[in-house]
């Protein structure tokens, strides 16, 4: 069953940010984009790399009106040993959710019950709280935080041009399409 357009349910978790803790809730997300970015396990092997990478991105993700939230399955107090022990991990100007219940994971369709960890899920969140396009892959490989980014660039721009749509591969200023029965087996 697809998520696309499923609306994101409410929660409340707690998260650790700029060396606080704090509590983010539906209502944190809605009226901006939002990137929920799912990850096995702190301390791990893949996902600092995954972190690290959307960290380095972060800013041009607020420059265009979205926030990210990493989550996993460990408590906010892992999250601060996790930053307090790795110079990658220091790096992280975002949210780092937390989801020891599994409760956001389950609700993302995530969760791998035999583990008690998240898949690799990368949401984009509408300002509605709606999912409009998402991606899990395996355990064993990483994501690309500037493929991420394009595809929120893409959602936002067919959100505001409802009669266009992005190619593959187009970037803001590139030309998009107008559906019609003209380009119907010509592209």
């Amino acid at each position: 069953m697809s998520l696309i357009n499923k609306e994101v349910s409410e929660f409340s978790v707690q998260a650790f940010q700029d060396n606080a803790f704090k509590t983010v809730t539906k209502a944190d997300i809605l009226g901006k984009w939002s990137v929920f970015f799912f990850y096995p396990a702190d301390f791990t092997f893949v996902c600092p790399t995954e972190l690290e990478d959307l960290a380095e991105k972060y800013e041009d993700f607020k420059s265009i009106g979205c926030e990210i939230y990493s989550v996993s399955c460990d408590s906010h107090f892992v999250h601060k040993a996790w930053h307090d022990a790795s110079k990658t991990i220091q790096k992280i100007k975002y949210p780092m959710l937390a989801d020891p219940t599994g409760a956001l994971a389950r609700d993302f369709d995530v969760m791998i019950e035999s583990e008690g960890m998240a898949e690799r899920g990368s949401f984009i969140v509408n300002p509605e709280g709606r999912i409009v396009a998402y991606e899990v892959i395996a355990g064993n490989v990483g994501r690309n935080a500037d493929e991420l980014f394009r595809r929120v660039q893409a959602s936002q721009f067919v959100a505001s041009h409802d009669d266009q749509v992005c190619p593959a591969k187009w970037r803001p200023g590139a030309e998009t399409l107008k559906p019609s029965l003209d380009l119907v087996g010509l592209l």
